[in-house]
């Protein structure tokens, strides 16, 4: 007999092995029609897998939290299986599921264009209503090598080699006469998909991931439970494209970026205003919070960072320098520097500086530190990814007793800026010990331990991230959530045992002998060129006032009041208003519009009329004519300058 134990806590006997058909059916023909996979004591496995043992079974179908990947997982299948259908010698690769969808790897001669989805989707959907069904089966290694080589998949075949040299088994998923390795799980057949797909873009890619091997062709995909569900993600992938930065960017006139300085920012004075507000902003939070701001070298020599345990993390992403100047004597000529790829180094640099006691703790050193970090030039993308990039950056040196008080602190002084910038909607992984990491487990436990205890006492809930920690200790990720239901991860405070002691950084106890202090990292936007990027999506551009690089434009109706728009620009920038005349030439829609499309959120608009009598017409951004009001200026002055106020100026 098998005792197989349900969700619910009853228990079903069978007289012999079952699979999770045999489950479902007993439960209910409902059941069994919706069913799609199992879990098997907590493991996601195939609906036909057989149990031969006493077990805990919950049988997923389509409402499941699991349902969404396979579907995603098994319409990658579907869609490899349809492009060799239609182009005949077309490779396989891999082809996951994806947060929001799909992709899949493929090698051919000929580049797919966006011309070839619709012929694709059509077969991917004849593939659905063919209804294959989809079968595991366990192959030897050197019959799996012979298949894929006799069918020309050669990158299949290596991939399979490496398998079977490892010793594991070789699994292969056949779904009608097509089949692929994979480990699955997978659904019974085709037919049970729902046929909410849509290809949506081609991209480049290399075998395994190596800019070394093959340059591979990538299709993505978007795949959902339901036409509405699709229906409602290609509104927000509409609305996305409307708010990209980079397009803003241009319209607003902020920054540029160019090949000739690729991953890097060219900050117009629009742009450099925004920063600066935002840099003027968070330096005030910083200083009332009790930091005390430093600034540190570009080039540091590349022993500091064998010191620090970096050199062997991020070498092959920092950018090198060596002395080649005329005159360098040959023992400096031969030292290597690094452009600094992060700041903790020589963070700890200034606390060594001079004796510490435990009554200078806790430190708390800030800096908005530029660094570089080498990204692939197919992973650059506006300001969000970028190689050149400045992190508000703070490291605070504390006893093991002030860890709980500090990280308070901090949780509160990063829910209050996310508050003031629009994100009220913040969610806490707790990403904890990586497979290759610095210190002793003893001390990662304590480590972890300490940044739990930390977390609660900040009132946070957190979700598990695992292994995804920094390679000297564990860290929480702050994920903000914008108007359009997109996730960024931005700020993470770590608590760090192991550099401290690589570095050798010590202070003076009550006791009077010397003891490591704990290092926190920690930052808020992350970084100030994606953090400006996420911001300028979340608002589509339409900035807060208080941030907006031009906050008003004094436009003339007619020539006659151009000295009047003189007096208002003047009066307007006297109370700390960043407002600009428009005296062209032109008519006022004209103006309107210009002014619009660049997100100015204020247009005071003077006439004759306006002049004679001291007043200006205010028109807001994303609101009509007919929303237009008439002010005395000095009012409209005082109105919006309260407006503009910055918060906790």
């Amino acid at each position: 007999m098998v005792a197989i134990t349900l969700p619910d806590g009853s228990v079903k006997s069978f007289p012999q092995p079952v699979s999770g058909v045999d489950v479902a059916t007993a439960i209910g023909p409902g059941l069994a029609k919706a069913a799609l996979a199992m879990k098997v004591d907590g493991a996601l496995v195939d609906l036909k897998k057989v149990i031969d043992r006493d077990a805990r079974i919950e049988i997923v179908t389509g409402k499941s939290p699991e349902a969404l990947e396979l579907i995603r997982h098994d319409v990658a299948h579907v869609l490899a299986e349809a492009v060799q259908e239609l182009y005949p010698g077309t490779q396989i690769t891999f082809g996951p599921a994806t947060e929001d969808g799909f992709y899949y790897d493929f090698v051919r001669e000929q580049p797919f264009t966006p011309d070839d989805f619709g012929k694709i989707e059509a077969r991917m959907k004849e593939i659905i209503d063919r209804n294959e069904e989809i079968v595991r089966e366990e192959w030897q290694g050197a019959d799996a090598v012979k298949h894929f080589e006799s069918t020309g998949e050669k990158y299949k075949a290596e991939w399979v080699q490496e398998i079977a040299n490892r010793g594991e088994k070789i699994s292969i998923y056949r779904q009608g006469k097509w089949l692929d390795l994979c480990v699955g799980p997978h659904l019974p057949s085709t037919g049970k998909l729902p046929k909410a797909f849509k290809l949506t873009k081609l991209s480049g890619a290399y075998w395994r991931g190596d800019a070394k091997n093959a340059q591979l062709q990538r299709i993505y995909g978007t795949a959902w439970a339901s036409e509405s569900d699709l229906k409602a993600h290609l509104t927000r992938l509409e609305e996305a494209e409307k708010r990209d930065h980079r397009r803003l960017g241009r319209e607003m006139d902020l920054f540029h970026v160019q090949e000739e300085a690729a991953g890097s920012v060219f900050w117009h004075p629009k742009g450099w205003t925004l920063w600066r507000t935002l840099e003027g902003y968070i330096r005030r939070r910083l200083e009332d919070g009790g930091y005390v701001e430093v600034k540190t070298p570009q080039l540091v020599d590349r022993r500091l960072w064998e010191q620090s345990g970096h050199w062997d993390k991020f070498k092959d992403a920092m950018f090198l320098a060596t002395p080649r100047a005329e005159g360098a004597s040959v023992e400096e000529g031969d030292r290597v520097y690094a452009i600094k790829p992060m700041n903790c180094p020589c963070h700890v640099q200034i606390f060594k500086q001079g004796l510490k006691s435990y009554r200078d703790l806790p430190l708390r050193l800030a800096e908005f530190g530029a660094c570089h970090r080498y990204e692939p030039s197919g992973a650059l993308h506006g300001i969000m990814r970028v190689r050149a990039f400045t992190q508000d950056d703070a490291h605070i040196f504390c006893t093991e007793d002030q860890i709980t008080a500090e990280s308070i602190k901090f949780c509160d002084l990063l829910r209050q800026v996310y508050g003031d910038l629009g994100f009220s909607d913040v969610r806490v992984k707790f990403s904890d010990r990586p497979a290759i990491r610095a210190g002793e487990d003893a001390i990662w436990d304590k480590a972890e331990k300490a940044l739990k205890d930390a977390s609660k006492a900040a009132g946070l809930e957190t979700t598990l991230n695992p292994g995804e920690g920094a390679f000297y200790g564990p860290k929480l990720e702050f994920v903000l959530r914008d108007t359009i239901g997109r996730d960024w991860q931005c700020g993470t405070l770590q608590v760090d045992f192991v550099l401290p002691e690589r570095l050798d950084a010590s202070y003076v106890g009550e006791d009077g002998a010397k003891h490591r202090p704990v290092m926190l990292h920690r930052a808020i936007f992350g970084s100030f060129e994606r953090f400006i990027g996420i911001v300028i999506e979340n608002y589509a551009g339409k900035l807060p006032l208080w941030l907006a690089p031009v906050q008003g434009i004094v436009a003339t109706i007619v020539s006659d009041a151009d000295d009047y728009a003189r007096e208002v620009v003047k009066k307007a920038r006297a109370a700390g208003l960043r407002v600009d005349p428009d005296l062209r030439n032109e008519k006022i829609g004209y103006k309107v519009r210009e002014h619009t499309l660049a997100k100015v959120p204020l247009l005071l608009a003077v006439g004759r009329r306006e002049a004679e009598q001291g007043t200006v017409a205010v028109r807001r951004l994303g609101t009509g004519s007919d929303a237009q009001e008439t002010l005395a200026l000095d009012e409209a002055i005082a109105r919006f300058a309260k407006e503009a106020d910055v918060p906790h100026a």
